[in-house]
């Protein structure tokens, strides 16, 4: 009988081991991450844009908005100088050295996608939470507005959210990119607060007298947030690709001394193409290769914190 307790025991005592020193969703997560190639390229990319926008104005080899080459700038005869001693990627349309412009241009595109993509969650958080805290009519007005923002296809909704403003400028950019992400924002964190309504930690809160707040604050929202922070870096993303298309269709900034990668395409896309086609070409690039190091980041980031993919 012994024997037979004991075979049964030393499996339960290998995963009470394990257990004891098992680790954190959040460290799990890391490890996962550190293993797969996806999640560190998406790593690089990110901290090298984070890296370049963050000292852009110390490495900018020249000042991004004197006009140095402006005389040699014949826009009648087509003639834009290009790359050459000093200036590696030319000039733009002004003479301005465009490499600097671009790297100033990082740091204006990283400001527009961080405050849209803030703006973006705490309105969502707040609608969000309010629904899955109160349910009942609140949570019906409430998804029933959401319903309505997500039957409008994301780049219509920021165009229609920027044509409400007279005048275009970079903070009509990043209200009308930051609506675009309330409603996922929203419709995320009220699903996971739902889903924490029927936990048992919840339950045993409610049955021992907690006030609703404290149980909102204190067990429903913190358990709630890790779909949110994932879908926000997604989000980064997006918000780059929305500004700059914004800026591309006259509806941002409309200051073309501002470095800042959408009004760069917008204009050099617009103007200069059949010129000097380089000049659409590098910051396309740049905002394509940013989104998708946020993407990859993002995708790897919600894979990691899955526990169905945990071992």
């Amino acid at each position: 009988m012994n024997t037979l307790l004991n075979k049964k025991k030393e499996p339960i005592d290998k995963l009470a081991a394990t257990s004891a020193k098992g680790h954190s969703l959040g460290g799990e997560a890391v490890r996962r991450m550190v293993r797969s190639p996806v999640a560190i390229i998406g790593a690089a990319i990110t901290a090298l844009f984070l890296l370049l926008a963050i000292l852009a104005p110390f490495i900018a080899p020249k000042d991004p908005y004197e006009r140095y080459l402006q005389s040699e700038v014949i826009l009648g005869q087509g003639i834009i100088p290009g790359a050459q001693a000093g200036f590696p990627l030319g000039v733009d349309d002004f003479g301005r050295d465009y490499l600097s412009r671009l790297l100033v241009g990082a740091q204006n595109t990283l400001l527009v996608g961080v405050l849209a993509t803030i703006i973006g969650v705490a309105v969502g958080m707040i609608i969000g939470g309010l629904a899955g805290a109160f349910g009942g009519w609140v949570d019906t007005v409430l998804m029933r507005l959401v319903d309505v923002m997500l039957s409008v296809p994301s780049l219509l909704l920021a165009i229609s959210v920027a044509a409400l403003f007279q005048k275009p400028s970079q903070w009509t950019v990043i209200v009308a990119v930051s609506m675009v992400g309330v409603p996922i924002f929203a419709r995320l964190l009220r699903g996971s607060m739902l889903a924490q309504r029927g936990s048992d930690h919840v339950l045993a809160a409610t049955s021992l007298g907690v006030k609703r707040g404290t149980i909102v604050l204190r067990h429903m929202l913190p358990n709630s947030l890790g779909p949110v922070i994932v879908q926000a870096t997604l989000t980064l993303a997006t918000a780059i690709l929305e500004a700059a298309a914004l800026s591309f269709l006259g509806l941002g900034d409309p200051d073309p001394n501002r470095a800042e990668w959408g009004i760069m395409l917008s204009r050099s896309a617009r103007q200069f193409l059949d010129i000097r086609p380089e000049l659409a070409y590098y910051p396309a690039i740049a905002i394509i290769v940013v989104a998708l190091g946020f993407t990859l980041l993002g995708e790897s980031l919600r894979e990691a914190l899955d526990p169905k993919n945990r071992r």
